[in-house]
């Protein structure tokens, strides 16, 4: 199933965000700074992935609920889509 790119922009500024992240992630590490604050900025950017992926799968659920015709949905993939971000 294609989504929809205009309904993806939500999940692409998440994901841009959380490349930033993780850009300041990799200088915190190479400027030493302190352990504390890099699992911080790993949780926030780990949890940012996760809902990126939350709502890619939203989105496609939906698309599949408001237009069968166009975009039938295959429950086992979906499910293991949805499993797979666990």
């Amino acid at each position: 199933m294609e989504l929809d790119p205009q309904e993806m922009q939500a999940v692409t500024k998440r994901l841009k965000r959380a490349q930033g992240q993780l850009g300041g992630i990799i200088k915190m590490i190479e400027d030493g700074r302190e352990c504390q604050d890099i699992v911080m900025q790993l949780a926030a950017v780990s949890k940012a992935l996760d809902r990126a992926g939350f709502a890619t799968i939203s989105l496609g659920l939906r698309q599949c609920i408001t237009d069968p015709e166009h975009n039938q949905m295959d429950v086992a993939a979906m499910e293991k889509l949805f499993l797979s971000l666990a």
